[in-house]
């Protein structure tokens, strides 16, 4: 799996991250690598989630997250 984290600045100054192949994975940061790192972190809840409860597909895991 190989995953993009996209980040813009708002009007008001703050940074948002969202990594878009995970649904609802956004974070906001006052710097665009804090919100980058709270989605990347945010991402890897959601995907330790999706493992415990057997939603993760069959195919082996391998990850890596890129800005864009």
């Amino acid at each position: 799996m190989q995953f993009t984290i996209e980040h813009e600045r708002e009007e008001d100054g703050r940074w948002l991250a969202e990594v878009p192949e995970l649904p609802g994975v956004l974070a906001y940061g006052a710097t665009a690598d804090e919100a980058m790192a709270k989605a990347e972190v945010l991402a890897l809840r959601v995907l330790a989630e999706r493992l415990e409860h057997n939603e993760a597909g069959p195919h082996p895991i391998s990850i890596g997250f890129a800005a864009a």
